[in-house]
Parts: structure tokens; sequence; C-alpha cells
């Protein structure tokens, strides 16, 4: 590396993950870094924050605290290699499945994803009896020397190693999530939300860390969720049938969720026959006597605000016949408002300061001596608890049951069906219908959805189910460590008997592949139908996907006589271009790239990656140097006079 930048080469992947706050610090403030070190109270003070000792801040503190956040920044050694053989599609897909430790996988999509991601779920692992962690987070001495840290005591690696190998540590728990955090957070988009699944056992700290990393003002709200009607059987004193999913923003004045459910009348137009159909096309309502009810709940006893059924005046009008109308409704400083409690009419009562209050919002609706208020906040309609529940709906001009279907049995029911077995090859899969929820929140259908937790792959298998339903276009990433499979258990000799690595991502890749092949089945057994004009059927959605696995990634060895030798995995050429792409972000590396020269010159766009350069002469060198961007791989070039020429039109990749 240092060969080419002394030779005047422009280098890519020599960045020292320089502190820009740091930086910053010092060319601005410097009154606040002593010994290369913050004096607090010197920021206090140029922040105009009162200095006093004796307070103690608010926050969420931990053992390994520091050591998490050094592993958030210091950068990653693995690098992809394309898996071919575990694809599906891969020439047209935009899909991916990174094979690996997460934390690496996720500084791998920084390059490109950084601000890109619009939906985040991940389903961690929870605190439980295991002895330690699956994922090979490190707290010693040599790690410590790796990420810069200095001035740690013996004292202090003998806690953090204890603290995160005990058994149920929250200290270990936090830790290991802390980086992994901060990474999701520099991937979302300014409008991107996070959504994460937890247990009674972290909840309470992931929501102090989510307050720490997203803000706490960018919490959106924690929802529990009935994934078990029955309860568990697994404690001596309550039998658990829920969780909870956290939601945080990016940014919550940018972010927001569709009106999946009608807020007001505004929301609402009339078809052919007198009904009111919500604009949005996913949910309208249903009928009842004069007046229309969002959506019949037939086991719920909620009071759901229901709006009058000939709308024959706008809202404008109605505000200005207000002051002349005898509504006869204001007695004692109180105002009467009505709302439906599913059998009947139920009068309540403002006072005439929330009723000025909503007036001016626009939130009320004026109809025949009545006022009706709007639901403004009914996005989600049971915030407390998403249930198991049965309701009647109007879905694409047709009366019909809608469920809303979270269990993780019926979850497991569908996974042995897709793999045609009686044993459950993962345990407590997520339902596809609570992920679809969740990815039909957002008004649009062309987005990326990540998780890097993928476990058994229902947010890839939700995704695709979804677009299938809406033709939408929506992407996953999905990351998963190659967690060995029990030789135990039947999933293990299922990896055995298809020829594939016994180990958790092989289930997560061959659900994809099961779940993918059952959509388009039946997708075309649909459009086979007689009487189906070409217009009328539906596209076969994106049901493929590329596989990376994570290597170590080539570097510089030097031995105890001062002589540098190169340590690198065998890889294909192709790999050592997407490598390139994934390091410089400037091409999406879902795309396939065109191979101008085999093993040597591929394209994307205008942009030329290359690597063996040594086998390419000077004319192919010229020619792709006038029509775009070269990007040249420094681990497969030389120093040999073509490149020397070109010096000033290339960059080389590390």
């Amino acid at each position: 590396m240092n060969e080419f930048i002394n030779a005047g080469f422009s280098v890519i992947g020599n960045e020292d993950n320089e502190n820009k706050l740091l930086s910053f610090l010092k060319e601005n403030y410097p009154n606040v870094i002593r010994d290369n070190e913050i004096n607090l109270e010197e920021l206090k003070s140029v922040l105009n924050i009162p200095i006093d000792e004796k307070v103690n801040g608010y926050g969420l503190n931990f053992v390994g605290r520091n050591f998490a956040r050094a592993k958030y920044a210091h950068k990653t050694e693995k690098e992809l290699r394309l898996n071919t053989s575990l694809s599906k599609n891969i020439d047209t897909t935009e899909n991916l499945v990174l094979k690996g430790d997460n934390l690496d996988s996720l500084k791998i999509l920084k390059s490109h994803y950084s601000g890109k991601i619009k939906c985040i779920y991940i389903d961690p692992p929870y605190n439980t009896d295991k002895d330690e962690f699956v994922y090979p987070d490190k707290f010693d001495k040599e790690e410590a020397e790796v990420l810069g840290l200095a001035n740690l005591s013996e004292s202090d690696f003998e806690r953090m190693d204890f603290s995160f190998k005990t058994k149920k540590s929250h200290n270990g728990w936090l830790a290991f999530m802390y980086p992994r955090l901060l990474l999701a957070r520099d991937l979302l988009s300014k409008d991107g939300v996070i959504f994460i699944s937890i247990d009674d056992n972290e909840q309470a700290n992931l929501k102090l860390l989510c307050d720490d990393v997203f803000g706490e003002e960018n919490f959106i709200g924690t929802l529990s969720i009935e994934n078990n009607p029955k309860g568990r059987k697994n404690s001596d004193f309550i039998s658990i049938s829920s969780e909870y999913l956290h939601i945080y923003a990016k940014n919550k004045q940018y972010a927001s969720f569709v009106e999946n459910v009608p807020k007001n009348a505004n929301d609402m137009s009339e078809d052919e026959e007198g009904n009111f159909v919500h604009n949005s096309g996913k949910r309208v309502l249903v009928g009842e006597n004069s007046f229309n009810r969002i959506v019949s709940d037939e086991n719920s006893d909620k009071n759901y605000s229901v709006y009058y059924r000939k709308v024959d005046k706008s809202l404008k009008i109605l505000k200005e016949q207000f002051g002349s109308m005898n509504l006869n409704l204001i007695n004692d400083g109180f105002i009467k408002y009505y709302s439906f409690n599913g059998q009947q009419l139920v009068e309540n009562t403002y006072t005439a300061t929330k009723f000025k209050s909503l007036f001016d919002l626009g939130a009320l609706e004026f109809r025949e001596n009545k006022i009706f208020e709007k639901n403004f906040n009914d996005t989600i309609r049971i915030k407390s608890q998403l249930t198991n529940r049965k309701y009647e709906a109007i879905i694409n001009g047709n009366k019909q049951n809608y469920s809303l279907e979270l269990t993780t049995t019926g979850a497991g029911t569908m996974l042995k069906k897709l793999f045609e077995t009686t044993e459950l090859y993962f345990d407590a899969p997520k339902n596809i219908g609570y992920l679809k929820l969740i990815f039909s929140l957002f008004d649009k259908t062309k987005f990326i959805i990540l998780d890097f937790f993928a476990g058994s792959g229902t947010t890839g298998h939700a995704v695709m189910q979804l677009n299938a339903e809406d033709g939408g276009n929506r992407k996953f990433i999905l990351c998963q460590i190659d967690e060995p499979i029990d030789k135990k258990k039947t999933a293990h000799q299922f990896c055995i008997d298809n020829n594939l690595p016994p180990v958790i991502s092989s289930i997560t890749i061959e659900r994809l592949k099961r779940a993918g092949e059952k959509i388009a089945k039946e997708i075309e057994d649909v459009n086979s139908k007689s009487g189906m004009f070409d217009e009328d059927k539906k596209q076969v959605p994106d049901i493929g996907f590329k596989v990376f696995d994570s290597v170590d990634a080539t570097k510089l060895k030097v031995d105890d006589k001062g002589q540098v030798s190169i340590i690198e995995n065998e890889t294909d050429a192709l790999s050592r271009i997407y490598n390139m792409i994934f390091t410089i972000g400037l091409d999406e590396p879902t795309q396939a790239p065109e191979e101008l020269l085999k093993d040597c010159i591929y394209k994307i766009g205008t942009n030329y990656y290359i690597t063996n350069s040594e086998e390419i002469d000077r004319d192919a060198f010229a020619k792709v140097i006038k029509s775009g961007k070269v990007f040249i791989d420094g681990w497969t070039a030389s120093l040999n006079g073509t490149l020397q020429n070109y010096k000033d039109d290339v960059k080389i990749v590390f």
C-alpha cells in the first residue's frame, strides 16, 4: 500500500479511522483537549452546562462500554467471498445474504448503505442460561491493543471477561449489542425506523441503550406482542404469552407510518355502491346502518371513532356554518361528542378548552347536530398489545375475514410444511404475518429492509410474500452468523443429507429458496387459469439473493526480520471485484457487474473495476480510462510500466 502511495497513486482503503469529532475539538476548542484526553470541565464550560460534580448524570452505564464503542469504530478485518452455489438468480436479484459475524457485515455494508436503509428489523439473541454467546466478541488484552485502548489494568480485564462470560450477564449482553446498534443507526436513512424484538430479561436495558444510541426523542413506542396465546410453560410463576417490540426512528421529524386504517373522512372516498373506501386501497369501511365502522373487531370492547355515512358538505363549509348552527350541545361549559363502542353510539363530553384545541386542529366532524371526534392517533389500532384476532374488512373490493396472525406456533407449522417434515428445524421462529404488518406500515413499497440477526430467514420470506401480495419492490439484506447446529438436532442431519454445511445460515438460505419457489408457483398457478387477461396477471417478485461468505481479508505481515509478506485467502476474481464495489461504495453491491475481460475487467455503468491488472495490456487500459472511472485491486497489482503511465487516472483499492 505504501509503495503505491509513495509512487503518487490515489489509494482507497488506507483510512486510519480518524476521529472527526476529536479533530474538530482540537482545531476549534484546543482548551478542551489535555494530553490527548477530553477535559470534561472545560467541555461543560464551552457548552454552558453547569459544573457540579455532586450531581450524577442520567444514563446507562455498563462494564465494557468503552470497549464496545471502540469495536464500533475499529475497521473490520474481514472481506466477502461470493458463494455462487448457495445463491439464487445471482445475475438478476437485488437481495443480499451475508454469512458471518454481523459486526463485520454491518461495517462492510456502511460504505454504500450508510443513510440508505429505510427499515431495520432484528430479533437479537436474548440472555439465556447458556455459558456465552456464539458471537466471537472478545474483551481481552490482545483485543485492547488492536482497538488502541490504553490504561486498562488487570482487574479491568478480569472484570470484563467475567461480565461477558457469566450466565445472564447484562453487562456482556449490552456490550455485545452496543456497537451493532451504533452501526444500525449509521445505516438508517433520515426517515428510517428500527424495530427490535426483545423479551422480559433485557427489554428495560435495551430501552435505555436505544435511548443512548438513537436519542430518547426518537422513541416511537413499545408494543406488547402476543406470540403464544397459551403461554410458555417455562416459568414457575407466570406463563409468558408475549414479548416486546421497541420502535425507534433515526429522526422522528422525518419518519412516518402509513395510515393503514382511516383516521378521518378525508382518508375515504365513496364507491359506486355508496361504501366508503380508504384512499390507500389497503383498508375500507364496512357499512353498518347509517354509520361506518373503521374495522369491525368481533372480540373487542374498544371505543372506535365513527363517521357519518352521507358526506355531502366539505369540512370548510361546516366550519363556516358552525357559528350559526343550533346544535344545542353546550351545557355548563361542557360540549357533547360521540363515539362508537361496537354496539351503539356513546355520548361523551369535552371541556370548552379541549373542544377548542381539537377544533383548531380540524380534529372534529360536525354531522346532523352531533360532533364526532376524528381519531388522529390510530396508525396501530391497539398500542398496548398486538394480539391474535380476526377482523372483518374489505380487501381489494371483497368482504373478507382478516386475521392478525402473530404466533410462533403458527410460524413453526409453516416451517414444517415448507421443509416437508414433522420436525421443527428452528426454535420459536417469527411469524411472517407479524413482519408483514411491520413492513406494511411504510407508505412506499420500494425500499430496503435489513435484518442482521436473520435466524430462520423470516424477514426475507415476509418481504417476498408481501411483494407478491401488493406488487411491491422491497429488497432485503440478511446477516447470519455460521452458528454450528448441535449434532443431536434433526436440522443437523437435514444439512448433511442435503450436502449443506451444518450451520444455522444453511437453514436460513434453504428456507428462502423454498419460500420463493412456493410464492412463484402460487402466482403461476393463478396466472394460468383460463380467462385471465395479461393485464390482470401478477408478476413474480424478486425471489433470489446473492450469498456472500465472510473470510479473513488480505493483509500484510511483517516477521521478526522485517520481511513483508502478503497473507490472503484464495478467492476468485469476481469476489475481488465485489469487495472493491463494497469498499468504494459508488455502485449498488446487488448489481451484477459486466465482465469485459475474463477475470480482469468488470463494469457497472461508467465505473470500471480491475483485478489481476498485470494481465492487461496498455491498449485495454487506455480504452477503459477514456470511458469512465477506473478502480484497481491493489492486492493483485504491481508497479509495472503500464500502470505507472496511468497513475493520475486510476485509484488503487485495498
